[in-house]
């Protein structure tokens, strides 16, 4: 029955979803006493906001900074209700497994980066951002801050001075990054954040923060989660070597590199634990991870086995 509702009527009901947190306090009561009107309407208006409750339940609440003015604005407003009925649209049956992949933000974020994609951005204020491989962000540049949330993935920033003086803020589910006129590199993966400083210095905040802060000036990296701070280490050769579409490694495990290569590829890199600490060192491309795993076993005692175009297997030769 759902998955007949008139596009017409989704797009109603995504719009309201969108209005009613946009709304203002001075008019929400206005907003709401509309929505209800319509709601009441006929039984498919029902129907097709009970999907839109659905899709909040199963894919987590569409966070206020993705609808409020204070970040988006009308023209973001625009773009979040265009890709919840996307998702309505295309979220039948069969798809609300595959929705739940990916939470709700990430899927309506401003702008994202598929696995082996990576792109450039020049921001509002002159600052350059690099998008990595399977990467998704919201930029909120306002007249008080330059925010950028990092759903997931890793970015690279070279922020520009502001006349305005306005600070320069990327957050993470695990907590932010305050950067001080710098260079710097933000992945966020698997409960963890992990900076690294090419230029000047960075401030690191968990979510849960105590009073918690921890500096770290150029040629440093350190990772935190979201009640904890790392202990900064000396940079890594070639971190930010992604940009030029190259993978840079020094004496790393086997299986430390194929998981990296994973990163770039469609499909699964398994590595077996007998070859897992092997050691190797290289630079490697980024868009051809073919070639570089078809040459391991001329430089390891390995055997690569394709055992299709989207599953590799590393094991013993």
């Amino acid at each position: 029955m759902a998955a007949a509702l008139d596009r017409k009527v989704l797009e109603a009901a995504a719009t309201w979803y969108v209005q009613l947190h946009a709304a203002a306090p001075a008019e929400r009561e206005r907003e709401t006493q509309a929505w209800h009107a319509w709601l009441n309407e006929n039984s498919a208006h029902a129907q097709a906001w009970a999907r839109v409750e659905k899709l909040q339940r199963q894919l987590g609440v569409l966070p206020q900074e993705l609808a409020l003015p204070t970040l988006a604005g009308v023209r973001a407003r625009r773009r979040t209700l265009v890709k919840l009925l996307g998702l309505l649209l295309t979220a039948g049956a069969a798809g609300w497994g595959a929705l739940m992949l990916e939470p709700l933000p990430a899927r309506l974020a401003q702008y994202r980066t598929v696995k082996g994609e990576r792109r450039h951005l020049q921001l509002t204020d002159g600052s350059q951002l690099e998008l990595n491989t399977h990467s998704a962000v919201d930029i909120d540049f306002n007249v008080n801050v330059r925010q950028i949330r990092l759903h997931y993935g890793e970015i690279l920033i070279q922020t520009a001075s502001d006349f305005a003086r306005r600070p320069f803020i990327v957050h993470t589910a695990e907590g932010s990054v305050r950067a001080l006129g710098t260079r710097f590199v933000v992945r966020s993966e698997a409960d963890h954040t992990q900076v690294q400083v090419l230029e000047h210095a960075v401030e690191l905040r968990p979510a849960q923060d105590n009073g918690q802060v921890l500096r770290l000036e150029a040629g440093q990296q350190a990772g935190f989660d979201r009640h904890h701070l790392g202990t900064p280490t000396a940079l890594p050769v070639g971190v930010d070597a992604w940009t030029q579409g190259m993978l840079m490694a020094i004496d790393w495990r086997l299986g430390d590199l194929l998981n990296e290569v994973a990163r770039y590829r469609v499909g699964v890199v398994q590595c077996s634990p007998a070859v897992a600490d092997l050691r190797l060192s290289g630079t490697f491309r980024l868009d051809d991870s073919n070639t570089f795993l078809e040459n391991l076993a001329a430089s390891l005692p390995v055997r690569v086995r394709f055992l299709s175009r989207y599953w590799v297997r590393v094991e013993a030769a």
